[in-house]
């Protein structure tokens, strides 16, 4: 049985926010770290959305299977001599339907929460699962 495996995505485009409020450059600040903030509540920022590609091979699609957050994109990237394409498997996966390619990249963002299968449509051996959390 074929090894799964898991996309780690680490966004970076956010730690030069985190390393400027670590550090205390905010001008309000004083000697003990960053001013505190003059309206009430809890503030939070989410991580910018990420793209994990997926690579189109001869017989299958690498990796896998992924994990990703809400809001993230799949890219795959097909470069190959054979025809594939991807197209969602069952009522949740219905608007993942790409064209089928040899060479090119198709793009989808998944937006809700779930587990999401998909399979090459000339190909239907080939398979990969997407599990996007919140």
């Amino acid at each position: 049985m074929p090894r799964a495996h898991r996309a780690v995505v680490v966004p970076v485009a956010g730690f030069a926010l985190v390393a400027a409020l670590l550090s205390g450059c905010d001008s309000g600040g004083s000697a003990e770290g960053p001013a505190k903030s003059e309206t009430s509540g809890v503030h939070s920022q989410r991580e910018p959305e990420a793209t994990v590609t997926v690579e189109v091979e001869e017989d299958r699609f690498s990796p896998t299977d992924i994990t990703i957050a809400a809001g993230d994109t799949v890219s795959w990237h097909f470069d190959g001599d054979l025809p594939h394409g991807v197209q969602g498997i069952g009522d949740k996966a219905m608007g993942i339907n790409s064209p089928l390619f040899e060479v090119g990249d198709w793009s989808h963002t998944f937006t809700q929460p779930g587990e999401y299968r998909y399979l090459c449509p000339i190909h239907p051996d080939m398979r990969g699962t997407i599990t996007v959390e919140e």
